[in-house]
């Protein structure tokens, strides 16, 4: 066969592997660089391998404190945005009401928004109510931006479901709660776990939102851009990588359940 043959058929395959290449490159610096010794502050140049960072994640004192904030930030914010978010998308997907094109247009628009102006319009209404900055205003906000992605994800997947199953449990007499819970719910579970995985994701990760609205309040991205203007400590990068690490598993994870479903339900 060609080699030009043969590459155009795998080119799309090739192309896709480039792409995931270069997006999981900066994940294996920072891998890398956790088991690095650095000479100095900064640890942006390979001296020698050492477990030390591994050893002592919370060796830098505030990084498990600020940590620890943002995984119980990233928690109730998850909670609270995707159980507003799934009753929200089932509203719009389900129900024909007045201003439904409005509300539409309002759950995208902190998608559309850039975060710096959704930040300070969020901490001109805090400082209007004599709201006191700290966690509580910064899991309103969490909340508030991570609504936006948990509605589109629910609602694409209640769009997409076939409306007869339902129907042909009311059929076997199963009640309007029978019938969500062993029916719709189920169905509908990877687009809710879906949305609760991204807004996870995007609150444990904001920066912009969180500097805005947090106080005195000190998260783990925060911490990470405090340590860059003085000196990056080994421990970041280990906290990132395990980070990524448990990410991937439950990526795998995910998968196979759905592998071993699709084989039960052939």
């Amino acid at each position: 066969m060609p080699f030009a043959d043969w590459l155009k058929r795998r080119l799309v395959v090739i192309a896709g592997l480039v792409t995931l290449a270069y997006l999981l490159l900066p994940n294996v610096v920072v891998a890398v660089f956790s088991f690095n010794a650095p000479k100095g502050r900064f640890n942006y140049e390979w001296q020698r391998f050492s477990l030390d960072a591994w050893r002592d994640p919370c060796g830098v004192p505030g990084l498990c404190d600020a940590l620890s904030v943002s995984l119980r930030i990233a928690f109730w914010a998850t909670l609270g945005a995707t159980v507003l978010g799934t009753m929200t998308a089932f509203a719009l997907a389900r129900h024909r009401f007045r201003a439904r094109g409005a509300v539409n247009a309002l759950i995208f628009l902190p998608m559309a928004m850039p975060e710096v102006v959704l930040a300070a319009s969020l901490l001109t209404l805090f400082l209007n109510m004599g709201a006191e900055l700290g966690f509580r205003t910064v899991l309103i906000a969490h909340v508030m931006f991570c609504l936006s992605f948990v509605v589109t994800a629910v609602k694409a997947r209640v769009m997409s479901m076939d409306p007869r199953l339902e129907q042909a449990a009311q059929d076997l007499y199963a009640g309007p709660f029978q019938t969500f819970w062993r029916v719709t719910l189920p169905i509908a579970a990877p687009g809710i776990a879906a949305g609760a995985l991204l807004a996870f994701a995007l609150s444990f990760d904001d920066f912009v939102i969180t500097n805005f609205t947090a106080g005195s309040t000190v998260t783990f991205p925060m911490f990470v851009w405090g340590s860059a203007q003085r000196g990056t400590p080994v421990q970041i990068n280990v906290v990132g990588t395990a980070m990524f690490v448990v990410a991937v598993l439950l990526v795998l994870a995910s998968t196979v359940v759905g592998h071993r479903r699709d084989r039960q339900k052939a």
